[in-house]
């Protein structure tokens, strides 16, 4: 492991010949999984300068906006983890000072290290969990393995949101070019009060990957990044109940990289795709956002904790996720990256450093 500073964040770094993984030590953000043969960082590098959580001062930084998202969007960077909440808080929680997606994206880390594992953790004072995660990278492998534990330090169970948010981004992500694949079936568009209503899906149009329904009566293709000019979106999908494994892939037909993420489906049964291309005006965004996410986790919509527990599920499958008190649960996934010259059929993952494709 290294210490090293990352556009101006404080973060560590493991890496092999092939690869390369950087997390900042505040918020706990997979800033980077670097393809190193042809210098690809598929992950979202915001278009705006990042800074420590710990110093944002909303007086002091107006530049990125001034509701309760803005603490997260001044250091959000790659794949952040959403923790306990995966959306908004309620106007009562944002009073109290509970962030968007909660505490854990924003959170101090503490590190420790061996030879070829970086361990990050952070006890969430609000929420009352404890979270830890083992990144770990093998010698000439081109898997990147994560382990993680939260643990309820709380004498009450606690109904959790629990979902990694990997967020693509240019020069990888590219409008007309970029292609995804899922092992996704039901699928839905979030209401519309997502955006505020703009955008061009239909909201709440429940349909089959990857044809997602238009307000303007055209299907959309969510396996090719959008082309417009301007364009943003959120669609919630069930993974294959048939399948033990899930995923996403992404590939560069321009590059030829691929990249993607594996785990078990039990774990993470919903992924949500978020897309924003130039949409948001207001700060900080201002017109210039380009990314994509592939966010798998417990819920499959953005919204409170109330929101979550009275919704309870989508399509027969639940939302949410209980934590008993003074209990810990794990989960084992794996980012990769390589090249290819198309886009696989499958994926299945060993659960240790090997992929079959």
């Amino acid at each position: 492991m290294d210490s090293i500073t990352y556009r101006n964040r404080r973060a560590v770094s493991i890496e092999n010949d092939r690869i390369r993984v950087i997390a900042t030590e505040e918020g706990g953000h997979l800033a980077e999984i670097l393809h190193k043969p042809t210098n690809v960082n598929p992950l979202w590098t915001p278009p705006w300068p990042s800074i420590e959580p710990s110093t944002y001062n909303r007086q002091q930084h107006p530049d990125y906006g001034f509701d309760e998202e803005a603490p997260l969007l001044a250091g959000i960077l790659g794949h952040n983890i959403c923790l306990d909440t995966f959306g908004a808080p309620s106007p009562e929680e944002a009073a109290a000072g509970m962030p968007v997606h909660g505490e854990a994206p924003v959170a101090p880390y503490q590190i420790s290290s061996a030879d070829k594992w970086i361990e990050l953790q952070a006890t969430l004072p609000k929420a009352q969990l404890k979270f830890k995660r083992r990144i770990s990278v093998a010698p000439d492998s081109i898997v990147v393995r994560i382990s993680e534990e939260l643990e309820n330090l709380s004498p009450s169970d606690r109904p959790i949101a629990w979902t990694q948010h990997v967020t693509m981004g240019p020069p990888f992500l590219e409008p007309g070019q970029t292609q995804f694949a899922l092992t996704a079936t039901q699928s839905k568009v979030i209401g519309s009060g997502f955006n505020s209503g703009k955008g061009m899906q239909q909201s709440g149009a429940e349909f089959s990957w990857p044809f997602c329904p238009m307000k303007d009566g055209r299907i959309s293709d969510l396996r090719v990044f959008t082309a417009d000019e301007v364009s943003g979106g959120f669609t919630a999908h069930l993974m294959d109940i048939a399948k033990k494994q899930a995923h996403f892939l992404a590939w560069s037909p321009v590059t030829k990289v691929l990249f993607g993420y594996v785990w078990n489906r039990a774990d993470f049964p919903w992924l949500a795709r978020w897309e924003e291309n130039h949409l948001r005006t207001q700060p900080p965004w201002n017109g210039q956002g380009l990314a994509c996410a592939m966010e798998f986790g417990v819920s499959p919509l953005v919204e409170s904790r109330r929101q979550m527990v009275d919704r309870g599920s989508l399509f027969g499958v639940p939302g949410f996720r209980w934590l008993p008190a003074r209990t810990k649960a794990q989960v084992n996934y794996c980012a990769f990256i390589t090249t290819a010259e198309s886009m696989p059929e499958s994926v299945i993952w060993d659960g240790d450093s090997q992929l079959n494709f």
